[in-house]
């Protein structure tokens, strides 16, 4: 069971490495935070092909925690904060409100940015592909 899981982690991951986001293809969601990814007209806002490596270890559930904790509604949110996930110590000591600069920092080389944490991720190493993560992010 754990191997297929692996493996199917391993793809997921293969899958969405070298996949840069160009904003041509995901075109800004017109929607507000908070409004759970519903833009105006009740179209669903889309995740950029970068988000694809998220999923791997995240959702967008709310309270639905994986390897990592959900990621709804961070933008905004102090680190470590999102009940019942397990946070790092290095994390929870911080002292980051997830906004454009920490995530961008984080989100190039989260290790490097919060030495510490459990995030093992190399890090979005394309600008483009992180501005266009932390834009689907602010309407989770």
């Amino acid at each position: 069971m754990l191997r297929c899981a692996l493996a199917a982690s391993a793809i997921v991951l293969l899958t969405a490495c070298g996949q840069a986001a160009r904003e041509s293809d995901n075109p800004a969601p017109d929607a507000s935070p908070g409004t759970g990814g519903q833009a105006s007209g009740s179209v669903v806002a889309q995740a950029p092909a970068a988000f694809g490596q998220c999923t791997v270890c995240h959702t967008t559930e709310p309270g639905k925690h994986l390897v990592g904790p959900s990621l709804a509604g961070v933008y905004g949110r102090p680190a470590a904060s999102a009940a019942g996930y397990p946070y790092s110590a290095a994390l929870k000591q911080a002292g980051l409100t997830w906004d454009d600069a920490s995530l961008g920092r984080f989100l190039e080389a989260p290790m490097r940015a919060v030495p510490g944490t459990r995030m093992a991720h190399a890090g979005l190493k394309d600008p483009a592909a992180r501005a266009a993560v932390i834009a689907y992010m602010k309407v989770l």
